[in-house]
């Protein structure tokens, strides 16, 4: 499994090297403090957040078992788009997300709003990889793909590993920067240092785990299935020891739920709703902030009672992470 086949060509270097002001966005994928500012400092500094989710569509082309965004909205107009990016004047990373953002005939021109504003990142099952792969070169930072272990344990969690990695091929061909995200189970997790190695077999900038959230089809998850904050830690250990071993490059982030990360993201709904994403104890895990089809995110961004949370997750400082490379965060 020394090259699985893929275009041994580098990527181009990141769009995002050449910054200033108190985050740096990594190599890794992920910020980092420039300077001496804390934490704390930098969630009372700053007027908007450091990264949302916006869901361009809430359609899919799989039915992912654990998947927490099953209900079903009408796609937002390229016009009601320009709108939320207007609106989020001040976000440094935009995830332009779904479902599937792939699906969207129009998805390049999404990619054309966005691109001269924020650092993107595009969540992707990779199966409309091929399609839109060559729109994408020079106006994304990264790529992240779900891919949940080796094919047997893929196929069963998520969809086609076939379309998948094709989809990544296609990618990689076009010089575009990767990352992978997945949902750790209990019946997935001894395939996680196989799931790595293959991050590292395609120069990914990290490989992102995250525990499955009790949302929508996860609803209908075994109890068992759900690993408790301990065993993602004995996990995390077992992983950075392999890294270490092996060499393995890319960075891993490993994102458990405690109180330390309640909130922590915001989520923008087709719709314009924003929300705080997960709080425990609200409907749905979305906790009502505003909606950016009606006010700028600097003015939810006062309202959210969660920045701290927000900002110590994206800088790494309350889950599991390493850096690329394998220091630790």
């Amino acid at each position: 499994m020394t090259n699985l086949g893929m275009p041994t060509m580098p990527a181009p270097a990141p769009l995002v090297q050449a910054q200033s002001g108190p985050v740096i966005f990594t190599e890794g994928h992920h910020f980092r403090l420039n300077g001496e500012t804390s934490v704390d400092e930098l969630a009372e500094q700053i007027n908007a957040p450091l990264s949302v989710i916006q869901q361009i569509t809430k359609r899919c082309d799989f039915d992912c078992n654990f998947c927490s965004e099953t209900l079903q909205l009408p796609d937002p107009t390229l016009d009601q788009l320009d709108t939320m990016r207007a609106n989020l004047a001040g976000v440094q990373r935009v995830f332009l997300s779904g479902g599937e953002p792939l699906l969207r005939r129009d998805f390049g021109d999404v990619v054309d709003m966005y691109a001269p504003d924020f650092i993107l990142g595009i969540p992707t099952n990779a199966t409309r990889g091929a399609q839109w792969a060559e729109r994408m070169v020079g106006k994304i930072a990264y790529v992240n793909v779900g891919l949940d272990g080796p094919r047997a344990i893929t196929a069963r969690l998520r969809g086609d590993w076939d379309k998948i990695m094709t989809g990544i091929r296609a990618f990689q061909e076009h010089g575009l920067p990767l990352s992978l995200s997945c949902v750790a189970l209990r019946s997935g997790l001894h395939g996680l240092p196989y799931l790595y190695q293959i991050a590292d077999a395609i120069d990914a900038g990290k490989l992102k785990l995250i525990m499955p959230l009790r949302k929508g089809n996860a609803l209908k998850l075994q109890e068992s299935e759900f690993i408790t904050e301990a065993e993602a830690e004995v996990k995390f250990g077992e992983l950075t020891s392999l890294a270490a071993t092996f060499g393995w490059q890319p960075a891993l982030r490993l994102t458990t739920w405690n109180e330390s990360t309640e909130g922590h993201m915001i989520c923008i709904e087709p719709t314009g709703q924003a929300s705080a994403w997960p709080v425990y104890d609200a409907k749905n895990l979305f906790e009502p902030l505003g909606n950016v089809l009606e006010e700028p995110i600097t003015e939810i961004w006062q309202r959210y009672r969660f920045k701290r949370n927000h900002v110590a997750k994206y800088l790494g400082t309350s889950i599991l992470a390493t850096q690329r490379g394998g220091s630790h965060a």
